[in-house]
């Protein structure tokens, strides 16, 4: 069964810079790739997937050498967003994606290659920034995502998996003993 921890993490000055690039990269991207398949979407009739955008990427960081000091999954799960956000639009379930700002609520995925071990979160490119646990996490961590809310305060939700499987409904409609006498 999947479980989600949230803590408070404290980034020293540097790595504030690092995953505000990456806070910056990640929303460049997406608004870079909403722009290009609306565009392909009013031209051709169809959009792009969530693969023919990652493609895009080796370019763009050719093109954008800025865009390689970040990590390439946190672009990818931007891409990955991207798409579900389509997916929901196109099935009913959502308004039309809207282009990010800078003054909203970010934040980037990291869906492998991060640890959380004694108050310290290791994370690609970033390295180990000091977490504040207030309750240790059971299982497997199997992605976290960074956010900074507007006053600046970083917040990292790690998704752990616990190896339990989910419990199972009832099928019964009964609950207990349901037995009714009636007396004439």
């Amino acid at each position: 069964m999947l479980k989600a921890f949230k803590y408070r993490i404290y980034p020293t000055s540097e790595q504030s810079v690092l995953l505000a690039k990456s806070f910056s990269c990640a929303r460049w991207f997406d608004n870079y790739a909403l722009n290009l398949t609306s565009e392909t979407y009013k031209q051709t009739g169809k959009g792009l997937s969530r693969n023919e955008i990652i493609k895009l990427l080796p370019s763009l960081k050719k093109e954008y050498e800025w865009l390689s000091e970040v990590p390439s999954q946190v672009l990818q799960q931007a891409a990955l967003n991207l798409s579900s956000a389509f997916l929901n639009f196109f099935e009913g379930r959502a308004k039309y994606p809207n282009f990010k700002k800078k003054q909203n609520r970010q934040s980037i995925r990291f869906p492998q290659h991060c640890k959380l071990k004694n108050n310290v979160l290791v994370l690609p490119k970033i390295g180990k920034v000091y977490c504040q646990v207030s309750r240790p996490p059971e299982g497997n961590l199997k992605s976290v995502t960074v956010s900074v809310n507007p006053s600046g305060e970083y917040f990292v939700s790690s998704l752990y998996d616990d190896g339990k499987d989910l419990p199972q409904k009832s099928t019964s409609r009964l609950r207990g003993s349901a037995e009714i006498t009636v007396e004439a």
